[in-house]
């Protein structure tokens, strides 16, 4: 059965678009106040808004996460103005595509910063306030939820970059999940599949076409389907941690 999370604090990152948007909506229909986390303040700012006009709490924070000193500013501003960390949920990524020969190297480090660094930034900052949180009520449990892909699973060409920082964010969840769940601090990972965002758009114009014509055939997940299923993990009762969530598209056959 699952559990509201009122009088909880959430923090999203890559709350701005897509599947953090569709995430921080979701926490704060469950009951938690959230801080939203990405660079793009206008957006931030509109989401905050919905979310305050509906009833609930929110907290527009303009960060870059591959910045340390801004991923620590976030959690620490997060929990100076709403007052605890109960979840995190770490999503902010992207996905660069196209051939390892003759490749930007700025786009393998872009996805290196943001899908590992950022990721890890805002995890070594949120994971004392995320312990304490365990401790205490109203809930006795934490998470922390990192957006991983169903590239983390199985390596294919023209993604190998993108392949290494998936796969690092899988084993990280995991060895991470081992030494603070006896903590009741639930450490998650969920890998979508195919999902209608605009992930697509930072290609460069002829990898995004070919990427396109790939799942021409293939119905979409929507946003809020990945939303469904962090909800379902962090709303669990403390005696269950789902560690994993694989999604893909019903006619997706492949990675």
């Amino acid at each position: 059965m699952a559990e509201r999370l009122d009088g909880t604090v959430a923090l999203v990152t890559g709350a701005s678009s897509g599947i953090g948007e569709a995430a921080a909506r979701e926490l704060a229909r469950q009951g938690a106040a959230v801080a939203l986390v990405a660079r793009r303040r206008d957006r931030l700012d509109t989401l905050a808004a919905e979310i305050t006009d509906a009833g609930g709490r929110a907290l527009a924070l303009e960060t870059d996460v591959t910045d340390q000193a801004q991923a620590i500013a976030a959690v620490e501003r997060t929990v100076a103005g709403l007052g605890r960390l109960d979840t995190v949920v770490n999503n902010a990524g992207v996905m660069l595509l196209g051939p390892a020969v003759g490749a930007p190297v700025e786009e393998w480090d872009r996805m290196v910063q943001l899908n590992v660094q950022g990721l890890l930034y805002v995890a070594h900052a949120a994971l004392p306030h995320l312990i304490e949180a365990a401790g205490s009520e109203p809930r006795r449990v934490a998470d922390l939820v990192n957006i991983s892909s169903v590239a983390g699973r199985r390596a294919t060409a023209f993604s190998g970059v993108y392949n290494l920082t998936k796969h690092g964010v899988n084993a990280f969840t995991e060895a991470l999940r081992q030494e603070v769940t006896e903590r009741h601090v639930r450490v998650s990972v969920v890998e979508p599949g195919a999902v209608g965002t605009e992930l697509t758009d930072h290609l460069r114009p002829e990898i995004r076409e070919t990427a396109r014509q790939r799942f021409a055939n293939v119905e979409m997940l929507h946003a809020q389907d990945i939303a469904d299923a962090i909800s379902y993990i962090v709303t669990s009762p403390r005696r269950v941690a789902i560690n994993e969530i694989l999604i893909r598209p019903t006619n997706q056959p492949g990675p």
